[in-house]
């Protein structure tokens, strides 16, 4: 009988060979078995990737869409917040500027001017807030603070106020900074720029974000609490009267935008709602998407842990195998 044999080398090189393929089989159908997603998307699809294309395209769109969201939620989350202190700030305000507005005490009308210069402070601080590196009411300015500090605003209203001997001429020397184009506090007070672009938060689905600081209903908001600022700073200085008016006037001012604050609020809220819904909604895309992909990738668990089986089985042999030829010798065949 004829026959073909290979010399030992050869005989090395083909175990070897058969080894490196065998463990690669394995280490592929190890990874196929814990993920459940086939290695091999050309064998997974037929070698027609035009459908997996079309849903990972899809996928990546939708997650960019899911970013966009989150960044729109924490933004109008962030003003809301803020918003929301200062409206506390004027609530707790605007009772006691009345209440020193109808007294007389000397003291008791600058211990509430005293708080209505704080809580000044704390609503400019407020407005000013960041979200993820960015401030919210700034406009398209999103990397300047939307308003100057309390120092420099009030530096310059009680150079606007300091020829008012009345706190009518004070209340209207105030509102006429904060209301003339391009008066005080478009020239001094607000550093951010014009709103927003919409917001792009799905292919069909957009939304507009144009609360800044410079919003009429936060001016006017700013009027009063700046008011009781100036009386602490001094304005009309030695006639109680006077002070006591100008308090109740402030007072009268908070109260008065405490409607328009509430609007902006519910604008912002609005804006919040339409979010999280376009959210929910894109998060369910993703999950549909995700699914059809996985019904493409997935892999038959049953005949991979078969496929698996069988390869473990062919290795145990070929170590045997190997283990065998690796004895024998000239001398123990003679």
């Amino acid at each position: 009988m004829n026959y073909l044999s290979i010399g030992d080398l050869a005989q090395t090189f083909q175990t070897r060979r058969q080894n490196v393929a065998l463990k690669s089989d394995l280490q592929r159908l190890s990874q196929e078995m814990t993920s459940g997603v086939r290695s091999d998307a050309t064998t997974a699809v037929g070698g027609d990737f035009s459908a997996l294309s079309s849903i990972e395209r899809s996928l990546t769109v939708a997650r960019s869409y899911s970013v966009a969201t989150s960044e729109a939620a924490l933004l109008a989350t962030t003003a809301q917040t803020s918003l929301e202190t200062v409206e506390g700030l004027v609530t707790e305000l605007a009772p006691a500027l009345l209440t020193a507005g109808s007294s007389s005490q000397a003291l008791l009308i600058q211990t509430t001017a005293a708080d209505g210069r704080a809580k000044f402070e704390t609503a400019l601080a407020a407005l000013n807030v960041r979200a993820a590196d960015r401030y919210a009411l700034s406009g398209t300015a999103t990397d300047t603070p939307p308003l100057a500090d309390a120092e420099t605003i009030l530096a310059d209203l009680q150079a606007a106020t300091a020829s008012e001997t009345t706190a009518a001429g004070i209340a209207a020397a105030v509102e006429a900074w904060f209301d003339t184009p391009g008066g005080g506090f478009e020239t001094v007070a607000y550093l951010g720029s014009e709103p927003i672009q919409p917001l792009r938060l799905s292919d069909d689905t957009s939304v507009r974000f144009d609360v800044t600081a410079a919003d009429a209903r936060v001016r006017n908001t700013l009027k009063g609490l700046a008011m009781a600022a100036l009386l602490d700073a001094g304005a009309l200085s030695g006639d109680v009267s006077e002070r006591a008016e100008l308090a109740r006037l402030a007072g009268v001012s908070l109260l008065d935008s405490e409607a328009g604050m509430a609007a902006l609020r519910a604008d912002v809220g609005i804006v919040e709602a339409s979010v999280d819904k376009t959210a929910a909604r894109n998060a369910a895309t993703v999950s549909a998407l995700e699914m059809a992909r996985n019904e493409i990738m997935a892999v038959d668990q049953y005949n991979t842990a078969t496929e698996l089986e069988a390869i473990r089985s062919q290795l145990e042999i070929l170590y045997s195998v190997t283990a065998r030829l690796s004895r024998i010798s000239l001398a123990d065949y003679l």
